[in-house]
């Protein structure tokens, strides 16, 4: 862009050399002529606009300059918005059969479309749900919606702002990326997950054998135990500890359930890169303000609720070519086996076949945000923005002076 301004810059002032008076001219007539003086006027204000365009640019950028672990510069910028009238255009519906064998029958678009389990309000807002009004007979399956987007991706920040997510007993929402090709190989993150009426998000990693948790690393979640221990270890290749891979659980009351709908939803954000992979979450009040104005800045957010650090899980190479997945579904391999222990009525079979026990379990998305790294070459601090336009302008002055010698 620079570049490009100079060489306008070059054409104009050659314009405007060419139209002054000629050498010899008498001292009466050496008056600027109105070709002249038109060539510096546009030379002047396109410089201006130029300038303000440039400077309106840099304090529009995604967010601060930020640095890699190599003391490289980078800012986070706006790659994909997933929001509003479009939302579904770029996401896929899942019909197959669940995999984690849930009481659900997961319908196509159309079918959810038609019998109102997807769609935008006026205001926007995204809703997915689990089907509310249909009885059914002991046994039978409940309708409901899992979507994965078309797109993957390898790396980056999503922030996903949502005013309700899924929660009742028997329910099991999930907000979650996987890989492509043979799970677990690829990699699987749990974002946002849990059961029933519980009040804690669950964040999970599923891997394959070279991952695992840091016990002593900086994070405010508490680390999920088997067998009275902390369970650091990701592998679930063979079905290794049930599946159930390494996983957080949130320190806060209002990550998810009741809670976190009754104040007003809220943002989670999960960043993954060569630092490795870290979830936050921010109740409404707590929304940072560099999320709200677009210019995210996770090394201002303070700890994260969990992290995989790359030391003992390497987050490119375990994790590939991911797709982002919401879904909702009933009873299962978690929300079914732990329903008897989870204080909710009867059996998770009988609880399907009431709809009013599921008015609670639904998606409402205000906006998914996926940022990427965008590498920023010879930009040191701030001072260097400033000093930019600055040092253009000099030039530009200087050569509207030789000008007009």
């Amino acid at each position: 862009m620079i570049s490009a301004l100079l060489l306008a810059l070059g054409s104009l002032v050659s314009t405007a050399f060419a139209a002054r008076p000629k050498a010899g001219t008498p001292a009466s007539s050496r008056l600027p002529s109105p070709t002249y003086r038109a060539g510096l006027a546009w030379l002047l204000l396109l410089s201006n606009t130029a300038l303000a365009s440039r400077v309106e640019r840099l304090e529009k950028r995604s967010s601060p300059v930020q640095t890699f672990p190599n003391g490289s510069n980078f800012v986070w910028t706006l790659e994909d918005t997933y929001q509003g009238s479009t939302f579904f255009d770029t996401f896929k519906f899942y019909t197959g059969e669940d995999p984690t064998h849930g009481t659900v029958n997961y319908t196509d678009q159309e079918t959810a479309f038609a019998e109102g389990l997807a769609y935008v309000e006026s205001d926007g807002i995204v809703v997915m749900k689990g089907d509310n009004t249909t009885w059914l007979q002991e046994g039978q399956y409940r309708n409901s919606v899992r979507i994965s987007s078309q797109k993957q991706y390898n790396t980056g920040l999503f922030i996903l702002d949502l005013d309700m997510a899924p929660w009742g007993c028997g329910v099991w929402p999930a907000w979650w990326t996987l890989g492509s090709g043979t799970w677990p190989w690829t990699g699987e993150i749990d974002i946002i997950e849990g059961v029933h009426d519980n009040e804690h998000n669950q964040v999970t990693w599923h891997t394959g054998p070279y991952c695992n948790l840091t016990e002593n690393a900086n994070f405010t979640g508490t680390i999920v135990e088997q067998n009275n221990e902390p369970n650091l270890i990701c592998n679930c290749v063979d079905n290794y500890n049930s599946n159930s891979g390494c996983a957080v659980t949130e320190w806060s009351r209002a990550s998810y359930g009741p809670i976190f709908d009754q104040q007003g939803g809220g943002v989670f954000a999960m960043k993954w890169d060569v630092s490795g992979i870290g979830v936050w979450s921010f109740y409404r009040a707590a929304v940072p303000q560099d999320v709200t104005n677009g210019q995210p800045t996770p090394s201002t957010w303070g700890e994260p609720v969990a992290y995989l650090m790359p030391d003992a899980c390497d987050p490119l190479t375990n994790f590939i070519n991911h797709s982002i997945i919401f879904d909702i579904t009933f009873c299962g391999d978690w929300a079914g086996n732990d329903y008897a222990t989870s204080g909710c009525p009867g059996t998770c079979a009988q609880r399907i076949m009431d709809p009013s026990n599921f008015n609670n379990a639904s998606w409402r998305i205000r906006s998914l945000e996926v940022y990427r790294q965008q590498a920023i070459y010879g930009v040191t601090s701030d001072a260097t923005h400033s000093a930019l336009p600055a040092t253009i302008l000099l030039a530009i002055t200087g050569l509207l002076v030789v000008a007009m010698v």
